[in-house]
């Protein structure tokens, strides 16, 4: 059995004449937590996207957990253990937080119903549960709508653990999030994910969550990885600070 939990070989796809992805390679062991940065259109998002199934590669492979998932659609690489979180969190604005976690839950089992009463839900104790691991008990009954940003970002990873991925992807995970917030939901973040042995792979621009979360960056650029290494390696790279990081060397 391979040693890493993903493998990108090579993948490619062309929109047009633009290459988004040209030759994009990596290996991910379990439980790792790789960054991905890198100016925008360098093809980062794309990547997920090849990852998750919402977009086929024209040539190259993605492999999880030792299976070919190439090209599956996002439902089914859901069910073999890969989640998703979004850089706009994908909710039910106007349901409670309870209801966007318990439909979650149900969607996993199969088990959904509109005439299911949601105070006997089977699945109510690991809403709660969930609830508890990003901190969030208190907004079960609160609608999401009116929750602030950060509470938002993690109550839409909360959904994609609710899936039980062995493996999930988080576009950009502190955007939108005020400064003064964004350690507190990484530390909230980073907790929830390591109670579930779930390794992460995260799209981020801001480079002080990069060093302090990330145990290895890759950087992307021209639909491929340009470097990858450990945050201070990175970080510190001449080229990086000028082109990503917008620091003159």
């Amino acid at each position: 059995m391979s040693e890493f939990i993903l493998e990108a070989r090579d993948l490619e796809l062309r929109f047009g004449g633009v290459l988004a992805a040209n030759g994009a390679s990596l290996k991910v062991r379990a439980n790792e937590r790789i960054a991905i940065i890198g100016p925008n259109g360098a093809g980062k998002t794309t990547f997920i996207n090849l990852c998750t199934g919402y977009l086929k590669p024209q040539s190259g492979r993605v492999i999880f957990a030792g299976q070919d998932v190439t090209g599956l659609s996002p439902r089914t690489i859901t069910r073999r253990g890969i989640g998703r979180s979004f850089q706009i969190p994908q909710l039910f604005t106007d349901n409670t937080v309870m209801e966007n976690l318990l439909l979650a839950l149900s969607a996993r089992e199969g088990t959904w119903s509109p005439f299911l009463r949601l105070d006997r839900h089977p699945k109510r104790e690991e809403m709660v549960a969930l609830l508890d691991s990003v901190g969030l008990r208190d907004t079960a009954e609160r609608l999401v709508r009116e929750l602030p940003e950060g509470m938002r970002k993690l109550i839409d990873i909360a959904v994609a653990l609710a899936l039980d991925p062995k493996l999930i992807f988080m576009d950009e995970p502190t955007s939108g999030v005020s400064s003064s917030e964004k350690f507190q939901v990484m530390d909230t973040l980073t907790r929830a994910l390591d109670a579930r042995a779930t390794t992460a792979i995260f799209v981020e621009h801001d480079m002080d969550v990069v060093a302090r979360y990330a145990s290895r960056v890759a950087v992307w650029s021209g639909g491929r990885i340009a470097l990858e290494g450990t945050p201070d390696e990175i970080l510190n790279h001449p080229e990086v600070r000028e082109t990503v990081i917008g620091v003159g060397v």
